[in-house]
């Protein structure tokens, strides 16, 4: 649910001033890198960090449904690294 509506305004080259008080709130400083997210009927603008951090609990919660550490997900990696240094 929105917190608070604010409007800007699309600039000739697509160019969107995000209003001060949400990019406070969100700490999106000049030069800060957010996401675009379309859905079916708008766009949602996120810091890039908010979307990493969705992503990085989506896995958690794969992993713990398949019954997987993170501690053995991090030594299958070691293994394949493995295998692929010595296959080249």
């Amino acid at each position: 649910m929105a917190k608070e509506v604010k409007l800007g305004r699309v600039q000739q080259r697509g160019q969107v001033t995000i209003p001060i008080k949400p990019r406070r709130n969100l700490d999106i400083e000049e030069g800060g890198v957010v996401t675009f997210i379309e859905t079916e009927n708008s766009i949602l603008i996120s810091p890039r960090e908010v979307l990493v951090m969705d992503a990085l609990d989506r896995v958690g919660r794969v992993l713990k449904e398949r019954g997987i550490s993170l501690e053995e997900l991090v030594e299958s990696g070691r293994e394949i690294r493995g295998e692929m240094v010595e296959q080249v």
